[in-house]
């Protein structure tokens, strides 16, 4: 199963299979034109998945390097990216060369960034191997790594060359890790694919979706792939564009950074982020009621929160340096329905505003 992301100039394929992993060389061969395929993973993935990875590519006749970084969000920080600028250099990397990402979302926006910087850009490829990775993070060209202030507010867009995505990867999450990736796929099925949303609510958890993993996959791969070609660089467009796939996004980082990127996971900020938009949509009469107890009723079946408590002062910590923001405003991605998801350009103090207001603070 595949799919042809057709950004102008940087053209990608992404492709769906089980077992990929030991064929990665064999479809990288006739794409990458260097001899190093430098593969970055974490301490998590690495003992699981790299020597398959690091042979299939040695088979094709690639050389190659690996590169562990500690797993964990932690990892996504300044220093450990100019380690990896100094390993890539010490092992030699050139401008035909090429950086794969093996693991999460860390490690792709890690890699990601690296590959986008070292010497001025060399050539990027995604093999991820948690669903959160799979259906989101590795599509789209967005990389980045945090700051102390924020999450991602350090970053580049830069297309991979190729997306590979072996589902059987999946096999060896935990719950909870498989869970985190649900709160963007549902993410998907309510801005964009109703049918999608309705479905998940039927399958009732990690054992009903698998039983139809690759069609999510590449439902949930489809949607970004259309709204990236639609909107590369998160300029808006039609119905929001690219900025749209960031429902969920404004207060699922509030929480995911009021706590310190350890106590919830990026899916579960998403899941809780999602009910408070829904809340702050149907207060403002923008959303039809109802819609958020919808959508916490699917997640309670992914073992997802629909509320995470924090500040009025934590808030507006966080939300100040939002990279939706323009001066005083900001893009409030909302929903007109189930499947329908929009941008509103908004006062930020008014939705502070409006979210306090629920909770009667």
């Amino acid at each position: 199963m595949k799919l042809q992301v057709n950004v102008p100039g940087k053209e990608y394929e992404i492709l769906c299979e089980r077992g990929l992993l030991d064929r990665a060389g064999e479809h990288l061969k006739g794409l990458l034109s260097g001899q190093l395929c430098a593969v970055v993973t974490d301490s998590n993935v690495g003992p699981l998945y790299a020597d398959r990875v690091v042979k299939s590519l040695e088979s094709a006749g690639f050389r190659t390097g690996l590169i562990t970084i500690p797993a964990g969000e932690k990892s996504k920080n300044p220093e450990m990216l100019l380690n990896l600028w100094n390993e890539l250099i010490e092992m030699g990397i050139t401008r035909s060369d090429t950086v794969i990402a093996l693991g999460g979302g860390v490690v792709g926006d890690l890699a990601g960034f690296a590959a986008a910087s070292i010497l001025r850009g060399v050539r990027f490829v995604q093999i991820p191997t948690s669903l959160l990775a799979q259906v989101d993070s590795s599509v789209g060209g967005k990389v980045a790594i945090d700051l102390p202030s924020g999450k991602n507010l350090a970053g580049a867009f830069w297309q991979p060359a190729a997306v590979l995505i072996d589902p059987g990867c999946l096999d060896t999450l935990s719950d909870r890790v498989f869970n985190d990736g649900m709160g963007e796929v549902i993410k998907y099925g309510a801005i964009r694919d109703a049918e999608l949303f309705a479905q998940l609510d039927r399958d009732g958890g990690r054992a009903g979706v698998m039983s139809h993993i690759g069609d999510v996959i590449l439902r949930c791969c489809d949607i970004k792939r259309a709204t990236v070609v639609e909107d590369e660089l998160d300029n808006g467009g039609a119905h929001g564009g690219r900025l749209v796939l960031n429902y969920g996004h404004t207060f699922g980082h509030v929480y995911e950074q009021t706590y310190g990127f350890e106590t919830y996971t990026h899916g579960e900020g998403v899941a809780a982020g999602m009910v408070t938009a829904a809340r702050i949509g149907e207060e403002m009469g923008i959303t039809p009621a109802g819609t958020a107890d919808r959508i916490c009723a699917v997640l309670k079946k992914y073992d997802l929160p629909c509320e995470i408590r924090v500040t009025e002062e934590e808030v507006r910590h966080t939300i100040g340096k939002d990279k939706k923001n323009r001066g005083a405003k900001i893009h409030f991605i909302y929903l007109k329905e189930l499947g329908d998801g929009e941008d509103r350009f908004m006062l930020m103090e008014e939705l502070i505003n409006t979210a306090f207001h629920l909770h009667g603070e």
